[in-house]
């Protein structure tokens, strides 16, 4: 199985006795046989966990700073067959004081000491009765079980056979301060950050604990995994409630809420190539880190479990949780309506020209454009809503239009272009019962030049109604629907389009309104301009010619967002959409839009003024600068299909 660049990391939460290191280091053994069952590359576990952390002047005696090595030598020996790398919690003495370290250990050796840099000693905390600060310890090497071994706050580790394996240890109160080692670790290249922590539970603290290590994975753009101790810690003055957590680059991947009595390790697979790709783009780290790190060599051990654990969301500009995507929408809104806004305002432009299908993309343009009217303190009479029945208008979609202009309160104007496009037809030569390329196009000709006109006639300007996921097929005429005088759609792709009128709908006042935008949510995508069947019903459907709108918007997101392979893409999709479409379908959908995507980008080199809603955007103003000569036979390869 091709990696892909994913990490299996885990976190483990043993049950401790207090100062009872053999106990202690047999717990830890067993997890990672536990965690090797499940195909874990990497597991940390918490601060000072083969001691337990709550052993106060217990730390000053010899019997258990002895015990603890000898517990380390017993999970070296325990784990030899293991190749799972551990990174264990433990007091280490070094030239005469003590430190709280990380310990990192690979099939019975030991790899580095990470020392703790920031000892807290405020509150509930006083470890500086114990521990000294390893924020000087640079270069240094450390006499453990007979053999010398790096030890520092300089150390990452590194599988050098695997791109993305880079990460570095920091324990419990680097995680507080201002400036991280975890921060600068980060800057020297660190994929993921392992924490060794011992957090103490208090009213409202989790929450802010959560958001730290969330916000921490975000500003550095890592995956942070995160380990605090919990049952068996001394409960004498603090409860601690064995915290676990993975996340990346601002998303939880796993957790272990604290109490939790019914597991005691969690695990993600996290992927290095998505934070490879976000710090590809992001200047700060080209630069040279400020400071120098030892790399110390490991081997990262492959499986080849097929099961991929990490949410894989099959609508990625959607969001799940409803109370985020009614924030979501309204925001979107705010952006669309504030362009049009300062566009018109701008221009001291006081009319709007929008032609309405009856479809999705007209309706949200006409929703925004109502909205920007509202705000300038302008009439709704004012916005001239022109339906332009063709060849392949139905009645269904037809009556949507009149009805959805009526509603909001703008203009009605109604030009039938099927005379017109006779005469044209007439004119070049074109067989009006012929269906093609040329008989399509010059409706949407047509209809634009009609919406210019009238513009001009009335001193306003064209709203463009076409959407992201278009632009990025190139499902537009070029000179047609492709252009207006402002694109209010273009940067919200289909799956939100619908997301947007539907959330319109559910907070729309006026129940004729209601019904309409129920209707045109339930009527299939379109562009009608194919004669309807012999019952008046679409035949000319977009999603039966290109495939389903879904899953061309999962493929523009990990495509132009993380820089994806197509062949990483369709394996994402196998789990994003898994029960609802065959390995066939999903490649030969990708392939569609592989093509389309890399031939269509004339369309997009030329597309009008819109404005940014998301992270995706597809203007040549902006967010994507492509030739649109450049060849898409590499990417075919990479899913295997010919040309």
């Amino acid at each position: 199985m091709k990696n892909f660049g994913f990490v299996r990391v885990g976190a483990g939460v043993p049950e401790v006795r207090i100062g009872d290191p053999k106990r202690n280091g047999e717990k830890i053994s067993l997890l990672m046989d536990a965690a090797k069952k499940e195909d874990v590359q990497i597991i940390v576990f918490p601060e000072l966990s083969i001691t337990s952390y709550t052993c106060g002047d217990l730390f000053y005696q010899n019997a258990l700073l002895e015990g603890a090595l000898n517990a380390l030598e017993s999970i070296l020996i325990k784990t030899k067959n293991n190749p799972i790398l551990g990174i264990l919690g433990m007091p280490l003495v070094f030239q005469g004081s003590l430190y709280n370290c990380g310990v990192v250990i690979q099939k019975g050796e030991i790899l580095g000491v990470i020392p703790k840099t920031y000892i807290p000693n405020h509150n509930e905390f006083y470890e500086k009765r114990w521990f000294s600060s390893g924020v000087s310890i640079k270069g240094e090497k450390i006499i453990l079980l007979g053999k010398e071994v790096p030890f520092g706050v300089d150390l990452l580790l590194e599988d050098p056979t695997h791109t993305g394996s880079l990460f570095g240890v920091e324990l419990c109160e680097d995680l507080w301060v201002p400036i991280t080692p975890g921060s600068l670790l980060s800057k020297a290249g660190a994929l993921m950050i392992f924490n060794l922590s011992a957090s103490n539970e208090l009213v409202g603290k989790g929450d802010y604990r959560r958001n730290l290590i969330v916000n921490e994975s975000a500003r550095c753009i890592t995956a942070y995994t995160y380990s605090s101790c919990g049952a068996g810690e001394s409960t004498t003055d603090l409860v601690f409630g064995g915290y676990a957590l993975v996340s990346e680059y601002g998303t939880i991947l796993g957790e272990r809420k604290s109490f939790t009595k019914d597991r005691d390790f969690i695990f993600a697979d996290i992927d290095t190539e998505k934070l490879l790709s976000l710090r590809k783009k992001n200047p700060f780290y080209a630069e040279q880190s400020l400071y120098f790190y030892r790399k110390i060599a490991y081997h990262l051990e492959s499986h080849s479990n097929p099961k991929l654990h990490r949410p894989i969301d099959p609508h990625p500009f959607v969001p799940q949780n409803q109370d985020t995507k009614h924030q979501r929408c309204e925001e979107i809104f705010s952006i669309q309506r504030e362009g049009l806004y300062q566009r018109l305002h701008s221009m001291g432009c006081k009319k709007a020209v929008i032609g309405i299908s009856g479809g999705l993309d007209s309706t949200l343009a006409l929703l925004v454009t109502g909205k920007t009217f509202d705000q300038l303190g302008i009439s709704r009479e004012n916005i001239i809503g022109v339906t332009m029945p063709g060849f392949g208008t139905t009645e269904v979609t037809y009556k949507n239009a009149v009805e959805l202009i009526g509603v909001l309160g703008a203009s009605l104007r109604e030009v039938d272009i099927k005379r017109a496009c006779n005469i044209h037809f007439e004119d070049i030569g074109q067989d009006k019962n012929r269906y093609d390329i040329a008989f399509e196009n010059a409706q949407a000709r047509e209809r634009t030049q009609i919406l210019m006109d009238i513009a001009n006639q009335e001193g306003g300007i064209v709203i463009g109604t076409g959407d992201l996921s278009e632009l990025a097929l190139g499902w537009c005429t070029y000179n047609g629907d492709q252009m207006s005088m402002y694109g209010v759609n273009a940067g919200v792709p289909k799956t939100l389009v619908r997301h947007l009128v539907e959330w319109e709908c559910n907070n729309m006042e006026v129940s004729e309104g209601k019904s309409v935008l129920r209707r045109i949510l339930k009527t299939p995508i379109s562009p009608e301009l194919i004669p309807p069947d012999k019952d008046g019903e679409i035949t000319q459907k977009t999603e039966d010619i290109l495939g389903d709108y879904e899953l061309h918007d999962f493929f523009i997101y990990n495509l132009l967002r993380w820089g994806y392979t197509p062949q990483k893409i369709l394996y994402l999709a196998k789990f994003a959409f898994e029960g609802k479409y065959e390995y066939k379908e999903l490649k030969r959908v990708l392939g569609i839009f592989i093509k389309r995507f890399f031939t269509q980008q004339f369309k997009r080199s030329a597309m009008p003024d819109g404005p940014k809603v998301g992270t995706v955007s597809l203007s040549p103003r902006g967010d994507l600068r492509m030739p649109s000569d450049a060849a898409f036979a590499l990417w075919l390869q990479d899913i295997g299909d010919e040309m």
